[in-house]
């Protein structure tokens, strides 16, 4: 893949409903640029693609998996998806988010299940009560970078720098004596996806949302654990749930990081 794809990759999330724009598109493309993959038909037309990502030498990411609806059934997903193993075939540990459906065809691949998230939307949050929490500047990110780390299981700086970048309104901070709660945020083309968010305590992530619903016009987004606390607090406000997400994992997982302290991933996209 390289970037006169974008505009190909554009299409077709857009044909499948998805959010990405094509920043986020760049972004893969910025991270490794020999790391993505493009299906092309005997027209020389995109048909399908998929995305790498890998976070230093603990574990990669699969994300982008996307074929024309038109050429759906033809093996055209599954043979992106073993490119991309492909690809990463030197890394002991491989990840993605999986929907039930596809969760099928990870499984026969031996993918293993980590944990289950939950995608929940609002179509408007303007009418929530907002607050003052600092924003997070350039000069905080090394710290912030230092936690996301351990509760990550890997560095992943360099994106979370280009997130910050692009859309620093989403981004808020709690400071405490020994640790740090933070969130980011992104625009999409159907919503604004809120994530991640990190933090100790639930009604610190609650704090942290609430903080950057207040930047947010229009439908919000966010990927959380299944079953937490703060879903449960995101139901309350009028939430609903779109669909499940299956974490998976593919070889040792030996960098799990600390899920229960991330609640609200960045997204299936990046992890």
């Amino acid at each position: 893949m390289t970037d006169d794809d974008i505009d190909a990759g554009l299409a077709l999330c857009r044909s499948a409903g998805w959010n990405q724009l094509a920043n986020d598109w760049k972004i893969f493309l910025e991270l490794d640029p020999d790391g993505n993959r493009v299906a092309i038909d005997e027209n020389n037309k995109v048909v399908g693609t998929v995305t790498t990502v890998t976070y230093e030498d603990h574990f990669s990411w699969i994300g982008m998996v996307l074929v024309d609806p038109s050429k759906k059934r033809q093996g055209i997903g599954t043979q992106l998806l073993r490119e991309a193993l492909k690809i990463l075939e030197q890394q002991e540990t491989i990840k993605l988010d999986a929907t039930p459906a596809g969760r099928e065809v990870y499984l026969k691949l031996r993918f293993k299940d980590e944990y289950i998230l939950s995608r929940m939307v609002a179509a408007d949050i303007s009418k929530l009560p907002s607050n003052n929490l600092e924003q997070i500047s350039l000069n905080d990110l090394n710290v912030i970078f230092q936690t996301d780390e351990n509760v990550f299981g890997a560095s992943r700086a360099a994106l979370l720098k280009k997130i910050h970048e692009s859309h620093p309104q989403f981004s808020f901070q709690i400071k405490k004596r020994n640790s740090i709660s933070y969130s980011f945020g992104r625009k999409g083309f159907n919503f604004t996806q809120v994530g991640p968010i990190v933090a100790d305590k639930s009604d610190e992530a609650i704090q942290l949302a609430t903080a950057a619903f207040k930047n947010i016009s229009g439908a919000v987004a966010l990927d959380v654990m299944k079953g937490s606390a703060f879903h449960q607090w995101l139901t309350s406000i009028g939430f609903t749930e779109q669909r499940e997400l299956i974490r998976m994992y593919r070889g040792k997982n030996a960098y799990p990081g600390t899920p229960e302290k991330q609640f609200a991933i960045l997204g299936p996209e990046f992890g």
